[in-house]
């Protein structure tokens, strides 16, 4: 009896869903982001020099999206592996007060930064690529702007995508996912 009560126990365990931490700034944390100044041609020239690309996740507490990324995508084992290796990822908060600085020089709150980047729906995911520290506002530099969640395979399907000579080459991220999967 004391068996199956202990495999009970343990099934039920890896049946729950992963709670994503929560920081005092009531965003989720994860082991694959990094603390910065959130200055993005500081953290750029950081992540392309450890061979790296940077991707920024604009987030806001209480978002049940973000927390669902946090909880069921990012916590994939083979999507967290790709986040760890090879990826420099910033979080800024939608709506915070921290300083970002845009990779054309202006600083100004996040909440500002975001408002006017135009972006209004959490999460929003931006990679950016290449070998040049963009000079231009992060929208005209990324190489692509996902808003909303993802599942796990688009997000598989996006880091991969990133860091291929096909994105580089002009392959939209469709296409590339559509021979992805078909193979």
């Amino acid at each position: 009896m004391r068996r199956i009560l202990t495999l009970l126990v343990a099934l039920i365990a890896t049946a729950a869903p992963v709670l994503a931490e929560v920081g005092d700034d009531g965003l989720h944390d994860a082991p694959f982001l990094r603390m910065t100044f959130k200055d993005l041609a500081e953290d750029f020239a950081e992540a392309r020099a450890d061979g790296r690309n940077l991707i920024v996740l604009i987030e806001q507490r209480g978002c049940i999206y973000c927390k669902r990324m946090h909880e069921q995508v990012f916590t994939d084992p083979k999507v967290n592996a790709i986040l760890m290796d090879d990826y420099f990822a910033v979080q800024i908060d939608m709506f915070g007060a921290t300083e970002v600085t845009d990779f054309d020089g202006v600083t100004r709150t996040a909440a500002d930064m975001v408002r006017e980047w135009g972006y209004r729906f959490t999460p929003t995911i931006m990679v950016f690529a290449g070998a040049e520290t963009p000079a231009v506002p992060a929208p005209l530099a990324a190489l692509t702007v996902i808003p909303g969640a993802l599942e796990v395979d688009d997000m598989l399907g996006l880091l991969v995508w990133a860091q291929s000579d096909a994105a580089m080459e002009g392959v939209s991220l469709r296409d590339f996912n559509a021979a992805r999967l078909a193979n």
